[in-house]
């Protein structure tokens, strides 16, 4: 650009800053604002191309590489199509890295220098208004045609970008097409922008069938020509028929139906498609091949009426792939307890998500380990910042979460400070009892997890921030939104996923839990110390409330205080008066009661383990105790 245009343009982004109105789209002058009001930057000072170091890269690319691997196709065909033309293809993830390039390497230095690279940072704080940077803040396809871009540095550039969504229903990645040169005309782009969301919903498609081989899948199109060749969006559907993923456009068809924003995938997967579709998923026998493609059509409840295509589920191979391992860090939080190790699974499929995490259980059960253990399974760990909600005053809590600038208020630090929230920016924050949390605080942290920015006290421009939250609670949060204690938009923000952990009373891995704190004990004192035998029977008949937590205080006290080496009941701490020392029993009853009885003994009354160990249903067992009148000695 010449000097004259250069300055026209710089004006231009000023005025539309200060809010008076262009004849350009709608997303560039939000995102000119946005670059501004938010990013702080000047449309006179040139942005030159961020490329991330070569490992810092590789922890992008490797988190994404089962959608680089499946998108690669899409790329290498949509390059097919347009070359000869100067374009380069462009895989970013939702953090604007580009982690995967098509282009012509003759060009390769002036590539480079436009960003138009792979490990290059396309997200708007770095590279101002550009086609990734802008679809990642507003998840819609869009084109930035030369003059869109922010300042000169990109206006030589013409980039088509639309977002590529997960089968959770969140943005992970965005492609790109771009060019150093082309015609003057935004028109000439539109080809473009169809050609890019062609392929982006052939890729999600190709995601969907790959992630739900062994669970039906339902194709819909408009058209039944074309509903075997290229449907135009997918779902997938569990065991129960309830909907466990599906494609971005199949995602605004239900959230359309159910009148929700589609940006909230959590509000559609899990329903049942009956909810939306006038249809038995019973029935889906009906809507295969066997069935002349203009005979399966299928209603929607509150939209059109569609030609669908059901895909049955593959049957596994006899010998199935071998699962990823669990990472060592969740995999030390359990011994041999089935219900851990159902949870534990989730949560190591659910680590390298940026899906929100509600852990419940009781108190001293172990949420904050199950939170740091979540956090360091992860593939590149950074910050692990810890909130305990119930522990901050109300006076307190919201400067230490939220921060505050210079001045704030009367006592506040000469230059400001920084929140909890900021410094948590990149990794994981945990926020402990989170059901104490007051309300007014409550809506703020509404705005971090759906704006992703925190306003600090004080400050009228907010701080974009990138965090995975992970909220724990002992406390029924839905009966606290249905006493106004608890905000309800903020729960379905924060249960992304619920994972459970059980009361220390009912695992059956008890005795490898304390067998462990001795160790530790062992190690840290370089002294070892076992149980005597009735020191460890009366350890299984306490009830523990305080769960984990208090049977570490109780070995740790018990380690302190004896000098043989071998733990007597002495050295104990006082245990309540709710401890059962023996499993009482009626004299007159049989001896299946006392067969029973000391299975349940055995195993610290986990139904679960005791029927494992019989060989019987858990309804049998259930049945039994109540047959013979035997109870729990934490339900006495």
């Amino acid at each position: 650009m010449v000097g004259m245009q250069v300055s026209s343009h710089i004006k231009e982004v000023e005025r539309v800053a200060m809010g008076e109105q262009s004849g350009r789209d709608t997303l560039v002058q939000d995102s000119w604002k946005r670059c501004v009001d938010q990013h702080g930057l000047d449309p006179a000072r040139m942005q030159e191309a961020y490329i991330v170091p070569d490992s810092e890269l590789r922890e992008h690319q490797e988190r994404m590489e089962e959608l680089i691997r499946t998108a690669r196709f899409g790329l290498e065909s949509l390059h097919q199509q347009v070359a000869g033309l100067g374009y380069v293809m462009l895989l970013s993830d939702a953090e604007g890295v580009t982690v995967d390039f098509i282009g012509d390497l003759t060009f390769d230095n002036h590539l480079r220098k436009a960003g138009l690279y792979l490990g290059s940072n396309w997200k708007e704080e770095f590279a101002g208004t550009c086609a990734v940077g802008s679809c990642i803040a507003t998840q819609e396809a869009l084109i930035v045609h030369q003059t869109d871009h922010f300042d000169v540095t990109h206006t030589p550039l013409t980039c088509t970008a639309a977002p590529v969504h997960d089968i959770d229903g969140r943005m992970a990645a965005v492609l790109d097409i771009s060019a150093l040169r082309s015609p003057e005309a935004k028109e000439s782009q539109f080809l473009a922008l169809q050609l890019v969301n062609s392929y982006i919903r052939r890729i999600e498609m190709a995601n969907l069938m790959r992630a739900f081989r062994a669970d039906w899948i339902v194709q819909f199109s408009p058209s039944h020509e074309f509903l075997g060749v290229e449907p135009s969006c997918g779902l997938a559907l569990d065991a129960s028929g309830k909907i466990a993923g599906f494609t971005n456009d199949a995602q605004r068809l239900l959230a359309q139906q159910a009148g929700v924003d589609w940006r909230q995938p959590e509000q559609l997967l899990g329903r049942r498609f009956e909810d939306f579709f006038d249809f038995d998923p019973e029935n889906l026998a009906e809507l295969t091949r066997a069935t002349p493609a203009e005979e399966r059509l299928i209603g929607a409840r509150c939209g059109p009426t569609l030609f669908a295509h059901a895909i049955a589920p593959q049957q596994r191979p006899p010998k199935s792939v071998a699962r990823k391992p669990m990472p060592e860090p969740l995999r030390d939080l359990s011994g041999d307890d089935e219900e851990m190790a159902k949870m534990l699974s989730k949560a190591s499929r659910l680590v390298d998500s940026q899906i929100s995490l509600l852990l419940q259980g009781e108190t001293g059960t172990g949420k904050e380990l199950l939170a740091r253990a979540i956090h360091e399974s992860r593939r590149a760990p950074k910050a692990f910042v810890a909130v305990n909600c119930a522990a901050l005053p109300e006076a307190l809590i919201e400067s230490e979460l939220f921060g505050y600038t210079a001045g704030a208020f009367t006592g506040a630090l000469s230059k400001g400070k920084k929140g909890l929230i900021q410094h948590a920016d990149g990794g994981t924050l945990f926020l402990d009892e989170i059901g104490d949390m007051p309300l007014a605080l409550q809506a703020r942290l509404l705005r971090v997890l759906a704006e992703k920015e925190v306003l600090p006290i004080g400050a009228d421009r907010p701080i974009p921030v990138n965090v995975r939250v992970i909220a724990a609670t002992h406390e029924n949060l839905p009966a606290l939104i249905k006493s106004g204690e608890f905000r309800e938009d903020l729960y379905y923000r924060l249960n992304g996923a619920v994972l459970t952990i059980p009361p220390l009373r009912e695992r059956a891995d008890f005795d490898w839990l304390v067998d462990r704190l001795l160790a530790k004990q062992a190690s840290a004192n370089t002294r070892t110390n076992r149980l005597d035998p009735g020191v460890r029977q009366r350890l299984h008949h306490y009830d523990w409330p305080g769960n984990i937590r208090e049977l570490v205080n109780a070995i740790d006290f018990a380690c302190a205080v004896n000098e043989t080496g071998v733990i007597g009941i002495d050295d104990l701490p006082d245990f309540p008066d709710s401890i059962q020392t023996l499993s009482l029993i009626k004299p007159e009853v049989s001896e299946e009661a006392v067969i029973l009885s000391n299975a349940l003994d055995a195993h610290r009354w986990n139904v679960t383990a005791t029927a494992r160990f019989l060989g019987v249903d858990r309804t049998t067992v259930h049945r039994k105790m109540k047959r013979l009148g035997l109870v729990a000695p934490n339900k006495r």
